[in-house]
Formats: C-alpha cells, sequence, structure tokens
C-alpha cells in the first residue's frame, strides 16, 4: 500500500492535513513521529455496504531510536445508497480506532467488526521496515566496452575443454557481437580429494548488434588430477554452478 517514490515526511504531511481530528493526537506523538526515517501503509480491515462504506489503514513509522511507531487511519464514506465524502480520522491506539469503527454504524453491536475483513498478517512492522532500510542499492547498470568483442567470444570458446560447451549456434550468434563486459561472479579456494584447488566464475556478457544481449559463463578451476589450470564454458549460471558442484559442494 506505500508509495515507494513517495518519502515519509511527505506521506506523514498528507495523513495529518487531511485527519479531521489530527489536534487530538498527543504531542508527544507528533513530536515521536518528526524523527520517521521510513513507513510502510497496510489496509488492516474493511468494510462495505449500502449505507457504509468503512476501511482502516496500518501505518507504521521506523524512528530514529530504532523503534517503531503506528498510527491507524479511518476512512469512511456512505454506502451505495448514500452519498457523502470520504473522511480521514487518525488514532494512535488501535482500540480507540476500533471504538470510531464500530460508532459509525450507530453502536457497538450493529457494526462490522473492526477486523472483518483483516488481510492476511505481514512480517512484523519494525523488522520489515528495518529490512527496507538496510536492503542493498539496486545494481548499477551493466557498461560494455567495444573492443573487438566477436574475437573475444572465439577465444573463450576456442579454450573451453568440456565437451558440452556451447555450439555452433552460440558461436554464430557471438559473431554479432560488437561490446562486451567481463564480471567475476564468484571465486573460492577449497580442497578437492585432499587437494587445494580455486574455482571462479565469470559472466562475459555481449551486446549485439541488434541491441540484445546474451552471455558466456565461464568456470577457470584447478581441480585436475595434476593441479593444472582449466576451463570450461556454459551457456547460463546454472549449468555453471551445477559443474563445479559436480566437482565440490563449495556453491
Amino acid at each position: 500500500m506505500s508509495d515507494p517514490c513517495e518519502t515519509t515526511e511527505h506521506h506523514l504531511d498528507r495523513l495529518l492535513r487531511r485527519a479531521l481530528n489530527s489536534f487530538d493526537l498527543p504531542d508527544s506523538t507528533v513530536d515521536r513521529l518528526g524523527t520517521a526515517l521510513a513507513h510502510s501503509s497496510s489496509l488492516h480491515s474493511s468494510h462495505h455496504s449500502s449505507v457504509l462504506h468503512r476501511e482502516t489503514y496500518r501505518h507504521t513509522y521506523l524512528l530514529a531510536d530504532g523503534s517503531a511507531l503506528t498510527l491507524w487511519e479511518l476512512v469512511h464514506s456512505g454506502g451505495r445508497d448514500v452519498r457523502s465524502p470520504r473522511r480521514h480520522e487518525l488514532y494512535d491506539d488501535e482500540g480507540d480506532a476500533r471504538i470510531a469503527a464500530s460508532r459509525l454504524a450507530g453502536s457497538l453491536s450493529d457494526s462490522p467488526a473492526f477486523g472483518d475483513e483483516v488481510t492476511p498478517e505481514a512480517p512484523g512492522d519494525l523488522e520489515m521496515l528495518t529490512v527496507l532500510m538496510s536492503a542493498p542499492p539496486a545494481p548499477l547498470p551493466r557498461t560494455y566496452a567495444p573492443d573487438n568483442s566477436s574475437d573475444h567470444a572465439r577465444r573463450v570458446l576456442r579454450r573451453a575443454e568440456n565437451a558440452d560447451r556451447p555450439g555452433e549456434e552460440k558461436a554464430r550468434l557471438l559473431r554479432a557481437a560488437f561490446a562486451h563486459h567481463i564480471t567475476q561472479i564468484f571465486g573460492r579456494q577449497c580442497d578437492v580429494d585432499g587437494r587445494p584447488a580455486g574455482f571462479t566464475l565469470y559472466e562475459h556478457a555481449f551486446l549485439l548488434l541488434d541491441g540484445s544481449e546474451t552471455s558466456l559463463w565461464e568456470v577457470e578451476h584447478t581441480a585436475t588430477p595434476d593441479g593444472r589450470h582449466m576451463c570450461e564454458v556454459y551457456e547460463d549460471e546454472h549449468t555453471a554452478r551445477a559443474a563445479m558442484e559436480s566437482r565440490t559442494r563449495i556453491c
């Protein structure tokens, strides 16, 4: 329910401005909200009938001191047969929001239950917000370098010693490569049959003349009977990792 493009500051300002009762929130709550670093919003419950449309949202904030604070927003209007503007109310206590929702129907007994249509329970709000704040940044776009790339592809395929290396169809496709980028995906030293061996996995990514991309996955290792260096090439990462796993359980 959260808008990933909306800052927490703007979200809070919008929430407080539209609430009819925002002045009822304790000053201590408003002061704590001023330190909010991130937020998450979700639909807690809803009810729709001919006379009442009611939704309750839970807004949880991660504060600078590491704690979490939750606001309950009650949104209601007339139902299918009763036209009225949408109204917003804010509460910092779930019990108060429950009572307010019950009063909309006239009494505690004839109103829909506050959690009748509760959405499936999500991970703890504080845990979820902490994960969001600690998520790694998105990887940078791949940068290709035009450098006789079709010849580079031929050299990679030529040094492959595995019988199931990419065949002529892949080689023909790579003749249209005009730029490439090499990334080391994996590297590890370990013991294989009591001898030290090294494994390295590279992705050779190629940009083709038609704008499409394709890759070769190269495994370099020394898990050979005499410890010599060996090169294997595969069409996809899964197959390359499976080849390493067939020699040792390091991947």
